[in-house]
């Protein structure tokens, strides 16, 4: 089991970077030069909605310290409004501006590209279903683990 554990960790590893790369090779497509990969998947995932920065931190997506630089960049480059909660001054709510919401429509565009040219490869939504039900099991494996200290060998 421990060699094919190992393996989907690194596999996990090796995909995200691939993703990333492919993000960023976009964004160099679009002449974006003011935007890095994770922030454009930070807008991506924001969407039209609001949420805070814990919001963003708390779903997974991002650690903490690399959100607040990413948010002030994708702020100051106008990508994102930045609003101070009416009812928790220490909060702010995010949202994305036009040009924001234009890197998402330009990231679904690619990414609805990319799942109709799966069906070419082999990969179909079955074998999607499977891989994800069984990543889900592993993140919660995960999280289970830093609770109940699996990690620490006791």
């Amino acid at each position: 089991m421990k060699p094919a554990y190992l393996e989907t960790i690194a596999l996990i590893e090796r995909l995200h970077r691939q993703c990333m790369e492919l993000v960023k090779t976009e964004l160099d497509r679009l002449g974006v030069r003011d935007l890095n990969a994770v922030q454009a998947m930070i807008l991506f995932n924001l969407g039209d909605s609001q949420l805070t920065v814990g919001e963003l931190t708390q779903r997974g997506y991002y650690l903490g310290s690399n959100v607040s630089y990413n948010v002030k960049k994708m702020v100051e480059n106008g990508y994102l409004h930045q609003e101070r909660s009416p009812h928790d001054k220490r909060a702010t709510h995010l949202r994305c501006s036009e040009k924001g919401l234009a890197i998402c429509n330009r990231l679904d565009e690619l990414f609805d590209r990319h799942a109709n040219e799966l069906a070419n490869t082999g990969v179909d939504q079955s074998s999607l279903g499977t891989t994800n039900d069984s990543l889900q099991r592993l993140e919660g494996f995960w999280a289970a683990a830093r609770v109940t200290g699996v990690t620490s060998g006791a």
